[in-house]
């Protein structure tokens, strides 16, 4: 009835000798004749009229669709039948011009003057002949990241050259190298690099002849490799159907996975005998390995003496040892798994949560059985390649990288500065090869809970997939698998989903910053990296360091401690901590950015043991402390005046 008033009206206008301009005129929404529409993973693909399958004239949303896009961006499908006529189309409550449109033909649109951050709703209605079925088919590619600046993402540049000063004044004191990338609304907004490849000569020397770090250069992830490697494999062939949460471990790794549990106590742990080590083992599912609640230890620790897995026995010092060799063989990598099986559990599942490489080596090894293939191949097929992502990979060295294109890690291999040490242990310092024990000397470099390396830039595009669920004409994740998989892991673990850190009540502030929201996601790495998806801000933060390239600050009182711990460009969540400062405000943060760098260096100073030496990181800490409490002071002074820095 709309459709012939609008005809009469336009007689009407004809015959008085004017013509109105269509309502879609100069808006910028056009629809281009194509071939076909493209072969895609879909968004969201519906077809018109009634395109929930029923007619119900109460429902307006019947003729609308609505999608996840990115302002600046936008463009989607159309096939119309043969026997279409007319139609009006809608974008975010704009037209666009049908008027060239032909029943039988294929059309892409381009709405990206419509687009916006969020949700956007395309409508098609008044099609003729009304009484016409399936006569329009939509579809609706995922958004994909763009090129973009700061301050369209609303972020303050006082907060980046406040986080620019601290990392680059530590690095100026000793701390090794750093990466940060964010992506806000649909685009890399920020991207920068501090330091050195490699700061230190294995004896703790700077290393003056190292190249710079730059926003190229790849950075081993550690644990975040877990959510990349692992979670998105996972969460794919979940929405694909090809596996349950709930499907025992031993459908994928057989019978061998409990029945050769080897009888072993743990020290603190449950030793409740073979057969309720069986029976706990036999009842194991893949929701349990990624809630980090199936039993096993976080770790096996370093063997004293050096094993074979290959000569697995019931003695238990053997129970230590998940290193096999550094020759990346098959036989070391099936060893592994096979050792894995026979790993006792430290406590009855689903009783306690307990966080476990373990259980990642696991499901490492279940995506690849799902998957018919090794885990860094599945990655890089259904993910790296469909994205034209190119520096994110295992085993740079094996993948056209050389030692220089990656941040070294350990500075003398993994010995922890001489207070580890087995036979066959890399004594060199690493660069290109993954710090991780249990990954490089049993898994060949390729395991599920360590081994990726990747760019910050690389890593926050693909982080960025956990917004949306897919990337251009790629449909990777369902919205309901997201957010299976990102919710609370139960009413009183907050802080975790399957696999994924979650903000919850503030439960993770050191990595999140205390003004993230619960549903906050990501991941931390032991090398120095930090990972931060913010569904409600619409922001990815990146940022890796090697903070461990620096000499161990005292092998004999604690092996794990390394001189680049003590900074603050080392604590991650001071990034994303300042950022939230900086976001979608109007407000002069001047005076709070330059009184929190005073009682940064005031804190500092606490963290100073009692008579260190003016070498001790935590005095270079404190001293870099110092010197930006300093220069932001004299930024108080010039704006307000001198009377006020005093």
């Amino acid at each position: 009835m709309l459709r012939k008033l609008a005809g009469w009206l336009l007689i009407f206008a004809v015959l008085l000798g004017t013509s109105p301009a269509p309502a879609c005129a100069g808006n910028g929404l056009k629809a281009e004749a194509i071939a076909e529409v493209p072969a895609g993973g879909w968004q969201r693909e519906a077809v018109f009229p009634d395109w929930k399958g029923y007619v119900d004239d109460t429902l307006a949303m019947n003729s609308m669709v609505s999608f996840d896009g990115w302002h600046g961006q936008g463009i989607f499908y159309m096939a119309l039948r043969e026997e279409v006529r007319s139609l009006r189309l809608f974008v975010n409550g704009l037209e666009v011009d049908t008027s060239a449109l032909r029943g039988g033909m294929s059309y892409r649109v381009d709405f990206s003057g419509a687009a916006k951050d969020g949700k956007n709703t395309s409508q098609v209605t008044e099609i003729e002949p009304e009484d016409l079925k399936d006569a329009v088919r939509v579809s609706i590619p995922y958004p994909v990241i763009l090129d973009g600046s700061t301050e369209e993402a609303g972020i303050a540049p006082e907060v980046l050259e406040l986080i620019d000063d601290l990392i680059s004044t530590d690095v100026e004191y000793g701390f090794p190298g750093a990466q940060l990338a964010i992506v806000r609304h649909g685009r890399l907004v920020y991207e920068n690099a501090w330091g050195k490849t490699n700061a230190y000569l294995p004896d703790g020397t700077p290393n003056e002849e190292s190249a710079p770090v730059t926003v190229d250069t790849l950075f081993d992830l550690a644990s975040v490799t877990k959510m990349f490697a692992v979670n998105y494999a996972l969460q794919k062939l979940l929405t694909e159907g090809r596996y349950s949460l709930d499907d025992r471990v031993s459908k994928y790794l057989g019978d061998r996975f409990y029945q050769d549990v080897l009888d072993f106590e743990y020290e603190g742990g449950a030793n409740p005998g073979p057969e309720t080590q069986r029976e706990w083992k036999a009842g194991l599912t893949i929701r349990d390995l990624l809630a980090h609640q199936a039993g096993f230890p976080a770790d096996v620790g370093y063997p004293k003496l050096y094993y074979d897995v290959k000569t697995l026995s019931n003695d238990p010092d053997t129970l230590n040892v998940l290193y096999a060799g550094a020759d990346g063989s098959e036989e070391t990598r099936a060893a592994t798994v096979e050792a894995l099986c026979r790993t006792p559990l430290y406590y009855e599942p689903r009783t306690a949560t307990k966080y476990s490489d373990l259980d990642y080596m696991i499901l490492g090894v279940i995506v690849e059985e799902l998957s018919g293939t090794d885990l860094a191949t599945y990655l890089k097929e259904n993910f790296l390649e469909p994205m034209g992502l190119t520096r994110v990979t295992f085993n740079p060295l094996e993948n056209g990288f050389s030692a220089e294109d990656c941040a070294a890690t350990e500075l003398n291999g993994n010995t922890r500065d001489g207070a580890v040490s087995f036979p066959g242990i890399r004594t060199q310092t690493l660069q290109g090869q993954v710090h991780d024990e249990k990954a490089w000397y049993s898994m060949g470099g390729v395991s599920g809970h360590a081994g990726l390396f990747a760019s910050a830039a690389e890593l926050a595009k693909l982080a960025s997939v956990m917004l949306t669920g897919g990337y251009g004409e790629n449909r990777f994740f369902s919205r309901n698998v997201l957010d299976l998989f990102t919710a609370p892991k139960s009413a009183d673990y907050g802080q975790m989903g399957l696999g994924w850190w979650r903000g919850g009540d503030i439960l993770r502030p050191w990595y999140f910053g205390t003004e993230a929201v619960s549903s906050v996601i990501g991941h931390q790495g032991w090398t120095g990296t930090l990972v931060m998806i913010d569904p409600e801000r619409d922001l990815v933060v990146v940022y890796l360091t090697n903070s461990i390239n620096s000499p161990v600050t005292d092998p004999a009182a604690n092996p794990n401690k390394f001189d680049g711990g003590r900074y603050t460009a080392s604590t991650l969540g001071f990034v994303p901590q300042l950022l939230s400062i900086g976001l979608d405000g109007d407000t002069d943060i001047l005076p709070q950015l330059c009184s929190l760098t005073a009682d940064m260096e005031n804190e500092s100073r606490k963290l100073i043991p009692d008579g260190a030496p003016p070498e001790h990181a935590n005095v270079k800490n404190a001293g870099s402390k110092a010197a930006v409490a300093e220069k932001w002071a004299g930024k108080w002074a010039e704006k307000y005046g001198l009377a006020a820095a005093a």
